[in-house]
């Protein structure tokens, strides 16, 4: 074996491993990456007809800039914020009982062995259970983050996406948020709070060394997962 087989084999996994430590990715989710504006030079422009307004264009001198059209960028103030509890408490209780007296034939009690047993019968069965369990969870969310209009959907309503990246120290912090937004809810300086988007999905992680840190091993997940039987 040469001394460039073994070398390129080497070289190989150098480079995966320098790929792995780049950090924050050059490609963007699909449903979150950047959208490409409409270049409306290239559509079928209308017959101008001498006039001030053109049809197919639209111009407001009095009205604010808000986002309107693909590839617009909106202000999203995320105020997310949740609190739920969960409280249940169930106390079961059961008690049966069952009492035959001694027959009588002719007038006297029925007995065996001359007396020693008679024939009566007396039973009684009781159960209880008991259960109690209570749940709590708070989440908060305060930030900001600029999508971009992707689509403007038949009734006006405008559909958003995009995300944000942040190095900090060995990992890497990112926002995404997916949404539906209405024109009307902006405000004069193009921002609209999270609380407003229709449809959201809001995903805030990371990757890197703390985030790898807190998070089990396969072998601990396999023994946590419903999968392990005892």
């Amino acid at each position: 074996m040469g001394l460039e087989t073994m070398v390129r084999p080497a070289a190989v996994c150098l480079l995966l491993v320098l790929a792995g430590c780049a950090g924050i990715p050059e490609d963007s989710h699909p449903l979150y990456g950047p959208v490409e504006p409409i270049d409306y030079s290239q559509l079928p422009q209308p017959e101008n007809n001498g006039g001030l307004y053109t049809q197919g264009r639209y111009l407001s001198l009095f009205a604010d800039v808000r986002a309107g059209q693909v590839g617009d960028i909106v202000s999203i103030v995320l105020v997310e914020s949740t609190d739920a509890s969960k409280s249940a408490d169930t106390a079961l209780d059961r008690a049966s009982g069952i009492d035959i007296g001694n027959p009588t034939v002719f007038g006297k009690p029925a007995s065996l062995r001359g007396g020693e047993y008679d024939l009566s019968v007396s039973a009684e069965s009781e159960s209880n259970f008991a259960g109690e369990a209570e749940s709590s969870q708070s989440n908060s969310l305060q930030g900001s983050i600029a999508v971009q209009v992707s689509e403007v959907l038949p009734n006006g309503n405008l559909v958003v996406q995009g995300e944000k990246w942040i190095r900090i120290n060995q990992g890497d912090e990112y926002i995404r948020l997916r949404g539906i937004i209405r024109p009307q809810d902006l405000s004069p300086t193009n921002t609209i709070p999270s609380t407003r988007v229709a449809d959201a999905r809001i995903s805030y992680s990371g990757i890197g060394v703390a985030n790898e840190t807190n998070t089990p091993g396969w072998l601990t997940r396999f023994f946590m997962s419903p999968l392990m039987p005892f």
